[in-house]
């Protein structure tokens, strides 16, 4: 079986079904509100007990960044928007368990439409909050995971965090699910616990059955039911193998990352908190290639005003001392689901009015947020990148617009950074084919190539039938990074990758063919990228590109690249 791998490592056990527990109820109207509305109120205040304990668990089994993930739920049934809109049902007539599921599936559908893969996370959260709390309201049993016998392999269709919450890592060997991806918080609570996890593997559910033996390829996503010997001892090596090259990846903390034959690259961590630059210190990141502000926006009825998300980039700043911190500006589209924006509801929400587009035709908001910035600049090297741009006049207006607002903190004697550096994210078609115009109006490159490949593809990357299509293999979308990279060169500035293909040691040998000056990723992918860009030399990195450059299929190139590596 195949699915997504989401949490690297090798795991060998017995299989347990996750059942879920009867939410089923029959919807009624007519109710008396003011009892419903106690019923409500007590079970968020019970879901809110039991969340604060899941995210203590937490805590001690991973780190407290994983437990914010928990506690997050918290916040979000609390957002005034949310409840007011379930007490508002609840008020007219509607049970409690109609009310809350009404409103939180409406939620969620508006975050299942977004093309930004952490934001559709978010309908995930709703559901798992909105499954917690019917279960607190209509009495229904959940399933104890937590005294799992050793060597466990979970099987779900959807772990929760909240599920996941309640694990004894040490007596869980793998988690299959049938749905997430590398960016559902089941996964990241998996590879913070280094429990090998496979998710979207189709009806795996339905196919296990409790106490059948399977394993679990977190690396390639592959599942194995009733292996063979030869498959437990060949993976049982592998496992060995692979827990001996984790302890390996400890050498390389607090090296230069650079090639063998001494060719420097930035190896940068991605945030969307400000509390997770510390993770990038601790991961021995070398800066921040990009925070995703649109966070500080969510979660709440009004955006941060200045002194918020001046507070926040200062502090992401002091944590990195002086080492880069790009910071994108809010990158929000009509489909990203933050109600107070009030977004026009849009026809193709992947193409219409989002991120640089909303921003500049919200000015106030914008300057807000770019004010702010200018502010923290002077506490670190603080660099402001705009996302999804795809004509040269979005970049000008935007620097026209720092001016003004430099010459505003100037007049009111507030500190800035005067040279403070402004950037591009590549991640259109558009932004590519004139990336050489681009670069004389930046300072540096980002490729998104997450975003990119979408676009340089022309697939909806959340359409199964389409999935196929979107793979950064594709010779479409190595030329298009190899010419933004080129673009970058002749213009003098630096180019960074902030996308999955980043971290992807079978691209790295390319990226470094190709000239990138720094690979920006998750805190856990750092010490592996660095250790696959200190095995190869440029000249072996040349000689392979040109073979790759050559073949025409995502899948020629693929295997290409597999065969070829160290």
């Amino acid at each position: 079986m195949k699915g997504i791998a989401t949490s690297e490592g090798y795991g060998i056990g017995k299989v347990l079904v996750v059942k879920e527990p009867n939410l089923e109820f029959t919807p009624k109207t007519g109710c008396n509100a003011e009892q419903e509305l106690k019923r409500y109120r007590s079970a968020v205040e019970k879901f809110c007990i039991k969340t604060e304990k899941a995210a203590e668990r937490v805590k001690l089994a991973a780190s407290e960044k994983e437990a914010e993930i928990i506690l997050g739920h918290i916040l979000m049934i609390k957002d005034p928007y949310m409840s007011g809109e379930i007490e508002k049902l609840i008020e007219n007539g509607q049970c409690a368990e109609s009310a809350l599921s009404s409103v939180c599936d409406m939620f969620a559908a508006v975050f299942s439409s977004t093309d930004d893969e952490l934001t559709r996370q978010r309908a995930s959260d709703v559901n798992d909050i909105k499954n917690d709390i019917l279960s607190i309201l209509l009495g229904a049993e959940e399933q104890d995971i937590f005294d799992a016998p050793e060597n466990t392999v979970l099987v779900a269709k959807d772990l929760t965090p909240s599920m996941t919450a309640r694990i004894n890592k040490a007596n869980i060997a793998g988690i299959i699910t049938e749905t997430g991806g590398k960016t559902s918080h089941s996964a990241i609570l998996a590879r913070a616990m280094e429990i090998p996890a496979v998710h979207s593997v189709p009806e795996v559910a339905e196919k296990l059955k409790n106490g059948e033996t399977v394993i679990v390829d977190g690396n390639d996503g592959i599942v194995i039911e009733s292996p063979t010997q030869k498959q437990i001892d060949e993976y049982t090596k592998l496992r060995t193998d692979f827990i001996e090259y984790r302890k390996a990846l400890s050498k390389y903390i607090g090296r230069e990352t650079k090639t063998v034959d001494g060719i420097k690259a930035e190896l940068a961590v991605n945030i969307g908190k400000p509390d997770e630059a510390n993770k990038a210190i601790e991961c021995d990141g070398e800066g921040i290639g990009l925070f995703r502000t649109e966070f500080l926006f969510m979660d709440r009825s009004t955006p941060p005003n200045e002194d918020e998300q001046f507070d926040a980039y200062k502090r992401v700043a002091l944590i990195m001392k002086n080492k880069p911190v790009i910071i994108r500006t809010l990158d929000v589209g009509g489909d990203k689901g933050i109600s107070y924006l009030k977004m026009p509801k849009e026809e193709n929400p992947f193409l219409g009015f989002r991120a640089i587009r909303y921003c500049l035709k919200n000015e106030d908001m914008y300057k807000t947020q770019l004010r702010a910035l200018l502010r923290a600049s002077a506490y670190g090297d603080i660099r402001i990148m705009l996302p999804f741009v795809t004509c040269v006049d979005e970049v000008r207006t935007v620097r026209k617009l720092i001016k003004e607002i430099m010459s505003d903190l100037s007049q009111e004697g507030i500190a800035y950074k005067e040279d403070i550096k402004v950037g591009v994210m590549i991640e259109t078609a558009a932004a590519c084919m004139i990336a050489d115009i681009l670069a004389k109006e930046s300072d540096f490159f980002s490729i998104g190539t997450n975003d990119l490949t979408q676009y340089i593809m022309s697939v909806d990357r959340g359409n199964a039938d389409a999935a196929y299509l979107y793979s950064a293999y594709n010779p479409a979308v190595l030329r298009a990074i190899k010419h933004i990279i080129k673009c970058a060169k002749q213009a003098g500035i630096p180019v960074g990758m902030c996308g999955e293909a980043a971290s992807d040691k079978k691209l790295i040998p390319l990226l470094i063919s190709f000239g990138l000056d720094e690979y920006s990723v998750s805190a856990a992918s750092v010490l592996s990228t660095r250790k696959t860009i200190s095995e190869w030399s440029k000249r072996e990195a040349d000689a392979l590109t040109e073979q790759v450059m050559k073949v025409e299929t995502a899948e020629e190139v693929e295997q290409l690249l597999s065969k070829s590596q160290k």
